[in-house]
């Protein structure tokens, strides 16, 4: 919640509340402030237990973080059973074996070349003798 709260802004709001509040006040103010913050945790904890005791047995294991949808798909789909299709699915998507097909074709075909063609493996002319003349506007 106060995760971007870092030193030099806590300082900054030290100083504001001393200057709306003053200093006779200020103690005052934050015992209130921290009273209220209690009496907020509490009614959230009392609510969280009602929940769980009106949703019954069945949701004994209920937390209120795995609604958050990072938590619900890392505990649902990311843990046990769900992580083969998991891998079944990031397999099936997976370019790679593909493309290695088609290189190995290439390369294959690389050994019967034309006089003049370019080896892919070495970037040279498989007869060096021979050269092409290159056309920019051809590309």
């Amino acid at each position: 919640m106060f995760t971007e709260l870092g030193p030099m802004k806590l300082l900054t709001i030290a100083i504001v509340a001393m200057f709306v509040f003053g200093p006779e006040k200020l103690p005052e103010f934050i015992r209130n402030a921290t009273g209220v913050l209690r009496r907020v945790r509490a009614f959230a904890d009392s609510a969280r237990q009602e929940v769980r005791s009106e949703l019954g047995p069945e949701f004994k294991d209920f937390e209120f973080e795995d609604l958050h949808p990072k938590t619900f798909v890392r505990k649902h789909m990311l843990e046990g059973d769900g992580l083969a299709g998991l891998e079944e699915i990031r397999n099936a998507l997976d370019p790679r074996p593909e493309l290695e097909e088609v290189t190995a074709a290439v390369r294959d075909t690389g050994a019967g070349r034309a006089p003049g063609a370019v080896s892919l493996a070495k970037g040279a002319p498989a007869n060096p003798s021979t050269r092409h003349v290159f056309d920019p506007d051809a590309t």
